[in-house]
């Protein structure tokens, strides 16, 4: 099997700890070779290609596309930069990982994925929450009839003060003073965009395409600040979408400035006529799985975390960025198709819409789900 030329574009928070960190490690390099990583911070790039041996650093896009030994780019960018960055890669011959979202728009989404086909190259977008073990056992269980009729479901997130709490954000040198502010910023800031979009692969990816979207949605807190510099929130940090997936099922989908209400990241709560499933408790008990006397601990990970990544950061990404990388080596189909991210971000795009107009928007993207 020929090794993979992995090119990083952007040295930032997800690109330090999803892909750098990940794709250094040993167990790794017989299938990857980290070749290439770039950022528009002069020096950053040279100072993470130091720390994690990669082959070049560069301080542009351009140098890193123009490079033979990258085969494949992960994006670590700010979403708003995900549309052009991706394009450039794609007509570059590149294969493409997208960080969440993959581009902020339906139709941008839909010109990536056309252009990939166009000139033959790989793509896919994270979040590949159906990787998960426990999301294709409850996505089953539902459809079998555990819950009876399904009558509504609920999932979020609430921004917080996560992102100004990682640890890249703190120090002094290049490598851990990366300011957070962009995630407050238009085009692609916001909750829905950076922490709803798991919650609502999962919830999509468990009941299948949605219909039609509502919403609500407006700036809480109009000022923020990073180490003591205030800035302007422009982005709407607070979003509550209403999602019909047809025969009267509906669910609820929030992006908060703060708080949330299911208890486990990123796993919606479902409601039917003969039971409940809170995130992964059935009527109140931890789903069992036959030959699993851990219940779903042994079922919460994709099929690449395992040693040292373990006990790693954003081991999701990492997955994410390994199916594609299986997708150009061995052919194996992928979870975090590009389809469903586009109606993922249909569902945001038009919600914003929704909650401008006040009228409802019929949604017309759809993908196949993952049985």
């Amino acid at each position: 099997m020929e090794r993979i030329g992995v090119g990083v574009v952007g040295a930032g928070s997800i690109g330090i700890r999803a892909a750098l960190a990940h794709l250094s490690l040993d167990d790794v390099q017989d299938r990857v070779h980290l070749a290439a990583v770039c950022d528009a911070v002069p020096g950053r790039a040279a100072a993470a290609a130091d720390r994690f041996s990669v082959d070049s650093g560069y301080d542009s896009l351009d140098e890193l596309l123009a490079d033979p030994k990258v085969d494949l780019v992960t994006l670590g960018t700010p979403i708003g930069l995900h549309f052009e960055q991706g394009i450039a890669a794609i007509r570059a011959g590149k294969h493409v990982h997208f960080n969440k979202t993959m581009s902020v728009t339906a139709a941008e989404a839909t010109q990536l994925i056309d252009e990939a086909k166009a000139h033959g190259v790989k793509i896919n977008a994270s979040p590949g929450q159906m990787v998960q073990p426990q999301n294709q056992a409850i996505r089953k269980l539902i459809q079998n009839g555990d819950l009876g009729k399904l009558a509504w479901a609920v999932v979020g997130a609430g921004f917080g003060n996560y992102h100004e709490n990682e640890g890249v954000r703190g120090g002094n040198d290049l490598l851990s003073n990366v300011n957070p502010s962009w995630y407050w910023k238009k085009p692609g800031g916001g909750p829905l965009y950076d922490m709803t979009v798991y919650g609502l692969h999962t919830l999509t990816g468990i009941l299948g395409p949605a219909k039609r979207v509502t919403a609500m949605s407006g700036i809480s807190i109009p000022t923020r600040e990073f180490r003591g510099e205030p800035f302007q929130t422009e982005a709407d940090d607070n979003s509550f979408l209403l999602l019909d997936f047809g025969d009267s099922v509906f669910a609820f989908v929030y992006g908060a400035a703060h708080g949330r209400v299911e208890p486990g990241w990123g796993q919606p709560n479902f409601y039917g006529s003969r039971g409940t499933l809170e995130g992964t408790k059935l009527n109140g008990e931890p789903l069992q799985f036959p030959g699993h006397d851990d219940g779903l601990a042994a079922y919460s990970r994709g099929r690449h975390i395992h040693g040292a990544h373990l006990a790693m950061e954003e081991t999701h990404v990492y997955e994410d960025i390994m199916q594609l990388i299986d997708l150009v080596q061995t052919g194996t189909p992928l979870y975090g198709t590009a389809e469903h991210a586009r109606h993922v971000i249909e569902i945001f795009e038009s919600g914003y819409r929704a909650a401008e107009t006040g009228q409802a928007q019929t949604l017309t993207t759809t993908f196949e789900a993952v049985d």
